[in-house]
């Protein structure tokens, strides 16, 4: 968890729940005096503290609007809305419901977890998915893409060549077949070909993972030039400047198209991580629990099923705090 618009160290997990208490505390307006001078002794304690407040109630804000309107589901749909119209239609619909839950939401990105400044980020793609959704999306030529939470991507299909470009997180494509126009897949590390192909593409930090499922990709890197072909049930990553060789593919690569995370010795941190995509919320663990290893299939369309079934196979427990505030914490 990160508060990346706050200068300084990112506040640590124990003062960050402890902002949530107290939060939760005075949102009930039963808070004593006492309790409320105790609070205040806290704010003034440390700058971490004030952090870490800061970020509750940003949090809190953007929340109470939702919460409060009789109109929340309509401010649901909306995000939902904005994700399969056109990008001109998609700024208009995203800055009426900024404007609804109000217009710092849009300077606002260090909440990742929050659907809006991720639709912020990708207002001209033409295709996105939002927190917690999942995209299939029917090309012109038959080509089925499977878009995953918090990603995006652009289309640009011509009389020579069949192109998209994946604008930010990960996508499933199953390619149909045009012996004319050859399908590519551009980011900014590389352009992959596919060669009759079903394939994931996922940004990562500092470069791309490509796991082929069925026929096989050529990868071109966008710097050095390197090239190579990754076959069927193979996965490699590159960067601008180099492609590693390619290794066993995970057959989890693809399981997230059906709504489950699987997990096979993947550390707790990166499960959370993500579980991040399709939270509207904030999700913490506790840094004594990264390293632990995760083993089996958790459903990513219910988060809290996810993190009760973690809860019963780990030393852990699932904190709730407020319903939009959860984290993992060592049991007992």
């Amino acid at each position: 968890m990160t508060v990346a618009d706050t200068p300084g160290q990112a506040p640590s997990h124990r003062v960050m729940e402890q902002a949530a208490e107290w939060y939760a505390l005075l949102r009930t307006g039963e808070a004593s005096a006492a309790e409320r001078l105790q609070w205040q002794q806290w704010i003034d304690r440390a700058a971490e503290h004030r952090q870490a407040w800061s970020y509750v109630e940003r949090i809190g804000r953007r929340f109470a609007p939702l919460a409060s309107s009789p109109d929340r589901d309509a401010a649901v749909s909306a995000f939902r809305q904005a994700a399969s119209v056109a990008p001109r239609r998609r700024r208009q619909l995203l800055l009426g419901l900024a404007g609804m839950l109000g217009t710092a939401c849009l300077g606002w990105t260090a909440w990742r977890q929050t659907p809006l400044p991720a639709m912020a980020s990708t207002w001209g793609a033409d295709h996105r998915a939002g927190v917690g959704e999942t995209r299939r999306i029917a090309l012109p030529d038959g080509t089925d893409v499977w878009l995953r939470a918090l990603s995006a991507l652009n289309v640009d299909y011509g009389d020579r060549l069949r192109r998209v470009q994946l604008a930010t997180g990960e996508l499933l494509i199953d390619t149909a077949s045009d012996p004319l126009r050859p399908f590519v897949v551009d980011t900014a590390q590389g352009r992959l070909r596919a060669l009759g192909t079903r394939f994931t593409v996922r940004q990562e930090e500092g470069g791309v993972l490509v796991a082929v499922h069925e026929g096989a990709v050529r990868v071109d890197t966008a710097a050095s030039g390197a090239t190579g072909i990754v076959q069927a049930d193979r996965q490699a990553r590159f960067t601008a400047d180099a492609l590693d060789a390619p290794m066993p593919a995970d057959p989890a690569r693809e399981a997230w198209t059906r709504g489950v995370l699987v997990a096979d010795d993947m550390p707790l941190a990166e499960v959370v991580e993500e579980l991040r995509r399709y939270h509207f919320g904030h999700l913490g663990i506790a840094p004594e629990l990264e390293r632990l290893r995760v083993f089996g299939s958790y459903p990513i369309d219910d988060t809290g099923r996810a993190l009760d079934m973690l809860a019963s196979v780990l030393p852990i427990r699932v904190r709730r705090t407020l319903p939009w505030w959860l984290a993992l914490e060592p049991r007992g």
